[in-house]
């Protein structure tokens, strides 16, 4: 039986980025991000996600070529388009190139990831919390072994250590990781991080900076170190 769900979230505007990571993971998926077409051909390579959500102007490879090389590479991952192209051609486009669906800008976090389930249970066979397959079908195995890598924290000179290899982070990265892993398996909401790590509880800091520190993090220490709760924040894990 797997955890949950693991998507890639790619658009080059770090604000829908934000928003769309912060809504998915506060359904409890496990939620990766890329800022052009070629990471984000990376990320699928290297994360190998149950479903893409994707935007179609990228910088250097776009998101129709990205899934047009997708499919012709007979990769069938899942994909969500979401794009400011509202005309009728695009949309066409899109889903005759094999994308999954097709939601236009401006639009809202809730439906988004109401799509994102419905795509999940048609496609994948398995419920939005990833409890396993729910049409008959086998789970897909995971992309990695099981179990978190081994992470080390030293107070004294402020470096963290992945397995033996260190992992280079920012000074506020480090205030961040360092307060989850002093507080094992303590849930704290976005605001109390704030408060915490960046000593603002008077709104000079968005709760989104939170969010984009956690998804770097992710990125640098790899799955299982920092974990989502639904709907209240994070803690340190396992």
């Amino acid at each position: 039986m797997r955890g949950a769900a693991s998507l890639l979230v790619v658009d080059d505007d770090a604000r829908v980025r934000t928003v769309v990571c912060w809504q998915l993971e506060a359904e409890g998926y496990d939620v990766h991000e890329a800022a052009d077409g070629y990471a984000a051909w990376a990320g699928i390579e290297r994360h190998r996600p149950d479903l893409v959500v994707l935007d179609l102007s990228l910088p250097g490879l776009s998101g129709l070529d990205l899934l047009r090389r997708l499919r012709a590479a007979g990769d069938v991952t899942p994909v969500v388009v979401l794009s400011g192209r509202d005309g009728e051609g695009d949309r066409i486009t899109g889903l005759d190139l094999g994308a999954d669906d097709y939601l236009v800008k401006p639009f809202s976090p809730g439906e988004l990831a109401a799509r994102v389930r419905s795509v999940l249970r048609r496609t994948v066979g398995r419920d939005p919390s990833g409890r396993g397959a729910t049409d008959g079908q086998a789970p897909r195995p995971p992309a990695t072994g099981g179990g978190a890598a081994r992470l080390r924290i030293d107070h004294g000179t402020r470096e963290v250590e992945v397995d033996g290899e260190p992992v280079p982070l920012t000074a506020k990265e480090f205030d961040l990781v360092a307060f989850l892993h002093a507080h094992p398996r303590q849930v704290f909401t976005r605001a109390q991080l704030l408060e915490h790590v960046w000593a603002s509880s008077h709104g000079w800091q968005s709760e989104a900076t939170v969010t984009e520190h956690v998804h770097r993090l992710r990125h640098k220490l790899g799955p299982g170190h920092l974990v989502t709760v639904r709907g209240v924040g994070y803690r340190s894990g396992p």
